[in-house]
């Protein structure tokens, strides 16, 4: 008789459990107990042994809700502003050896909630700095649904042969189907985001985030693997080859994205160089109110490009070839307002370069866009990109009347439409590549701008309204998975920092404190290749997502049978039999 909800049995289905357990743990647990008790290793260690054994086989609810937990906070700690990006193998190694030798999907499902929100919950508070923690709470939920969705996958996909590699792949799936939907879906915490610092970074050039998700996910359940094969068998049993290819999945994948970083390109080469400068303005209070201080920004904007035009007057600065200002820079509309209009455009001129101003456009039904307008000082506004992957719940509300039976703060929400351009501008004689904010988490983003022929990437940024909270750290990090990602040089303009000059392999080059105006000057390469990674594209997440729907198709027809054999098994009794021709 099972307990609700669990994945322990009562004293009476006890033995049966324990063998199916061992099956799924070791192909050899039909042997007999005596040989197991036996050969596990040399007597001085039988009772450690015997310990991880009956951790491994039994894994009460208790143990299992506490290391999902634990998953989840380690995962957690793989993010910046932390360096420990080697927390994200071990969380997942942590996790597959929760879900193991289990078989009810309920069970599956309740431990990935749990690791899910031991991971969004201290991931996201940010969200709810300024609004309350309901809509923290309900975003943290629910992506961790995806991750008990995670487990269910896991739990089917982890008794095929080779499981180590479909938990790999069904991790990967996830991850995918988080990014996707609902409303667009939401990357955030996507494993790859928190290796920049991390030996894993380097693979993003072959195959962008999905690889270094596999990869990373992967040496986790190659840990996990290797933990069970020891903690059953034992040291003695667990044979040679074993080991030694868990070993070369262990060191292989973290070394091997060492060894890539030698195929990055040199940070300072390309086929020419432009001089870019990054402003960073701040603003004069965080929080909601920032859009009541819209002048106050635009004009804290103005004076810092006025101060750098003075430092190149003075020959303590190069005039830089064009000027990049943070998303919100102007939330004045300045294709309606004068008075904006010719603040950016005295700006330009006395910098003697163009601006690309983050701007608020106002739309003749009275939608906004969130623009990204090249601006110069002689020739006026030019090329502009509209953000075409607009943020629910902040920038727009679906569903605007049901949300408000909730929260009043859905009011607050915005009326943005989302823009349908390829995702560059040009500026200087240069294409560049534009992902306003929330749109850098997304693969899509800057897939388009390499389409169009991006030679430097961009990122303007307003992270005023999420306080001094992680969030902008968290958002770096994309950043410079991207730059690896497509091989090119990436700017980060954010209001109130951290904004950021980020080379082709990864590295922070330059980038600000927080919360004070500033200026970035740097000399960028341009380039015309391409990365594998920008040339084969969604490739990876395609094969990705097929990998594991075919394995689930196979474990779910694995599953189907043994039921089926069960149930034939318990009709065939010996009554039966011996009641039949003799």
């Amino acid at each position: 008789m099972t307990s609700a909800g669990s994945d322990t049995v009562t004293s009476s289905s006890a033995a049966s459990d324990s063998v199916a357990t061992k099956s799924a743990l070791d192909p050899t647990a039909s042997d007999s107990a005596a040989s197991n008790a036996g050969a596990t290793s040399p007597a001085a260690s039988n009772s450690a042994v015997s310990w991880w054994r009956a951790m491994v086989e039994r894994r009460p609810v208790s143990v299992r809700l506490v290391g999902a937990l634990v998953a989840g906070m380690l995962l957690f700690g793989s993010f910046p502003p932390r360096p420990y990006w080697f927390l994200a193998p071990l969380g997942i190694a942590v996790l597959t050896l929760v879900l193991r030798g289990g078989d009810r999907l309920r069970g599956g499902f309740g431990y990935g909630m749990v690791a899910g929100l031991g991971f969004f919950l201290p991931l996201l508070p940010w969200t709810g700095i300024y609004v309350g923690p309901l809509p923290w709470i309900a975003l943290s939920t629910a992506c961790a649904v995806f991750i008990g969705l995670f487990g269910v996958l896991a739990r089917l996909v982890g008794r095929l042969p080779g499981w180590p590699v479909w938990i790999a792949l069904a991790w990967v799936t996830g991850e995918w189907l988080r990014s996707s939907v609902p409303f667009g879906g939401f990357p955030w915490g996507r494993v790859a985001f928190g290796q920049a610092d991390g030996w894993y970074l380097s693979h993003a050039v072959l195959g962008g985030p999905v690889l270094i998700g596999f990869t990373v996910a992967l040496t986790g359940t190659a840990g996990a693997a290797l933990v069970e094969r020891l903690a059953v068998r034992g040291v003695w049993r667990t044979g040679r080859a074993v080991l030694v290819a868990a070993a070369l999945t262990l060191v292989a994948l973290p070394v091997s994205g060492v060894l890539l970083r030698a195929a990055l390109p040199e940070p300072g080469a390309g086929e020419s160089m432009i001089r870019v400068a990054a402003i960073q303005g701040s603003v004069p209070r965080l929080g909601l109110e920032f859009n009541a201080q819209r002048r106050a920004v635009l004009d804290n904007h103005v004076r810092r490009t006025e101060e750098l035009a003075r430092a190149v007057a003075e020959g303590r600065v190069e005039r830089p070839d064009v000027v990049i200002w943070p998303e919100n820079s102007s939330d004045i509309d300045p294709l309606r307002n004068a008075d904006a209009a010719a603040l950016i455009t005295e700006a330009s001129q006395r910098v003697g370069a163009p601006i690309l101003v983050g701007a608020v456009l106002v739309n003749g039904d009275r939608t906004t866009t969130n623009s990204v307008i090249v601006w110069d000082g002689a020739a006026g506004p030019g090329d502009r990109h509209d953000k075409k992957i607009i943020q629910p719940f902040g920038e727009y509300l679906p569903m605007r009347g049901f949300f408000r039976l909730f929260s009043d703060y859905a009011d607050k929400a915005g009326y943005f439409v989302p823009g349908d351009g390829d995702g560059t501008v040009r500026a200087a004689g240069v294409d560049i590549g534009v992902a306003t904010c929330y749109e850098v988490a997304f693969d899509r983003a800057f897939r388009d701008s390499m389409a169009a022929g991006a030679q430097l990437l961009t990122v303007p940024t307003n992270n005023a309204t999420f306080g001094d909270s992680e969030m902008t750290y968290q958002q770096l990090a994309m950043s410079r998975v991207r730059a690896v990602e497509h091989g090119r040089a990436l700017v980060v303009a954010a209001t109130t920092g951290v904004s950021a000059i980020i080379t082709a392999d990864g590295a922070v080059r330059q980038q600000t404190p927080q919360f004070v105006p500033a200026a970035l000057v740097a000399e960028l390469p341009l380039r015309h290749d391409t990365t594998v990674a920008t040339r084969i594209g969604q490739a990876p997440e395609v094969v990705s997502v097929m990998l594991t729907g075919a394995a689930l198709v196979f474990a779910l027809s694995r599953r189907w049978r043994r039921r089926r054999d069960r149930a034939g098994a318990a009709e065939f009794t010996p009554e039966a039999t011996t009641a039949g021709p003799r």
